[in-house]
C-alpha cells in the first residue's frame, strides 16, 4: 500500500488532498503538528486520530513514504514542496503553488532536476463533480469550439482568519490566491497550452483595518484560440447558504454550459448545478454523482511516472499566469 503524509495543515482544502488518496487506497503515514491554525489541527487530529505526529524533518527522510500534501502558509508552499521533491518524493500542493517569480523558477528547475511531480489541486476544478461533467461534455463536442470562459470565484471572509492571511507576501494576492482556481480552468476547457494577460487589476474596498489585503480582482486572458474574463472577490453575503457563488461560462461556437457549482440561487438544492444549451435543446444535468478523477489519475501518475492528472507545463503555466497577472495589475481606489 504506498503512503503519503501531511507537511502544512493551515488550509480546510488539506481534506481532500487526505480524502482523495484514502479514496484510492492509500496509507496515511503521519502528519506534521505545525499549524497556524490549531484549531484546523484539531479538526484534522479527530478526524485521522491513527495519522502519528511526526517531525517535518523525518516525513521528508522516511523513504516509504511517496507523496507529501501540503496546505501550509502559501508563501511556505514551494519550499515544502522543493525539500520534498529532493527527497525524492512527488507532491500536491493547496493552491496557490508558489507566491512569487523566485519560487517558480525554482520549483521548475527542481522538477528538472528531480523528475518528480508537483501538482497543484485545483478544487474549483478537481473537486467538482459539475466541472468533471463540462469537461466531458466539451470533449465530446457538445459545443463546438470553446471561446470563451467566464469564471467567478466569490468568497466569504468570515471571522478567525489567521494573521498571515492578510499578509501580502503570504497570501501572494489575490489574483495568485484564488485567481488561480478560474485561470487554470481557462487553459482547460479552451485547450490552450499558453495565455497572455491582456488586463488585470485588484482592490481593497471593505478592510481598511488590513490594508494589504485585496478583497476583488479581476483579469481578462487572451490565447491564440479564447478569451477569458475572471472575477473573484470576498463579498460573498451573509445570507447566502454557502461559502460562495461561484460560477462558470464556457461559450463555444456551437452552444454554451454554464456551472452553477456550489448554489443555485432561487433554485434547485444542493451543487453541482450543470445547464447545457446547444442546437438540440436546453438541458439540465445533475452532477451530484458524476465520478471525480484527479486522485485516481494522480495515483497512477506517481506508480506509472505519467501526467493525466495534469501536466507539469499546464500547472507552471498557471503559476505564471497568476503570477503576471497580480504584478502588472491596476489597483483601484476606495471612494469615500
Amino acid at each position: 500500500m504506498p503512503k503519503f503524509a501531511v507537511i502544512g495543515i493551515d488550509h480546510g482544502h488539506i481534506f481532500d488532498h487526505v480524502k482523495g488518496l484514502l479514496a484510492e487506497g492509500w496509507e496515511l503515514a503521519g502528519h506534521c503538528p505545525e499549524t497556524s491554525v490549531p484549531a484546523l489541527l484539531k479538526t484534522f487530529e479527530n478526524a485521522y486520530p491513527d495519522s502519528p505526529r511526526t517531525a517535518r524533518s523525518a516525513l521528508f527522510e522516511d523513504e516509504s513514504i511517496a507523496v507529501i500534501c501540503t496546505a501550509a502558509i502559501p508563501c511556505d508552499r514551494a519550499g515544502i514542496a522543493m525539500t520534498a521533491m529532493r527527497h525524492g518524493k512527488d507532491v500536491i500542493s493547496d493552491k496557490p503553488g508558489v507566491t512569487t517569480f523566485a519560487q517558480l523558477a525554482e520549483i521548475e528547475k527542481t522538477i528538472s532536476e528531480t523528475g518528480r511531480i508537483f501538482s497543484v489541486c485545483f478544487t474549483e476544478r478537481f473537486s467538482v463533480r459539475s466541472a468533471e461533467k463540462a469537461g466531458k461534455l466539451v470533449s465530446e463536442g457538445a459545443i463546438g469550439q470553446v471561446i470563451q470562459t467566464l469564471g467567478t470565484g466569490p468568497h466569504r471572509l468570515g471571522t478567525g482568519r489567521p494573521d498571515w492571511f492578510f499578509k501580502h507576501d503570504a497570501f501572494g494576492g489575490i489574483l495568485v490566491d484564488i485567481g488561480s482556481h478560474q485561470i487554470d480552468q481557462f487553459l482547460f476547457y479552451t485547450g490552450s497550452e499558453t495565455a497572455e494577460v491582456a488586463t488585470s487589476s485588484v482592490g481593497n474596498f471593505a478592510n481598511r483595518a488590513t490594508p494589504e489585503f485585496e478583497d476583488f480582482g479581476d483579469l481578462v486572458l487572451r490565447s491564440e484560440k479564447a478569451t477569458g474574463y475572471i472575477r473573484v472577490d470576498w463579498f460573498t453575503p451573509d445570507g447566502l447558504p454557502t461559502w460562495g457563488d461561484g460560477r462558470l461560462l464556457i461559450l463555444g461556437t456551437e452552444g454554451y454550459i454554464e456551472l452553477r457549482k456550489y448554489v443555485d440561487i432561487a433554485g434547485r438544492d444542493g451543487k453541482d448545478h450543470l445547464f447545457l444549451v446547444n442546437k438540440t435543446g436546453v438541458e439540465y444535468i445533475d452532477c451530484s454523482t458524476e465520478p471525480k478523477s484527479y486522485f485516481h489519475n494522480f495515483a497512477n501518475d506517481v506508480r506509472d511516472r505519467t501526467e493525466t492528472a495534469m501536466t507539469q507545463r499546464h500547472v507552471l503555466e498557471v503559476c505564471r499566469l497568476s503570477l503576471e497577472a497580480q504584478s502588472k495589475a491596476a489597483t483601484l481606489a476606495r471612494k469615500d
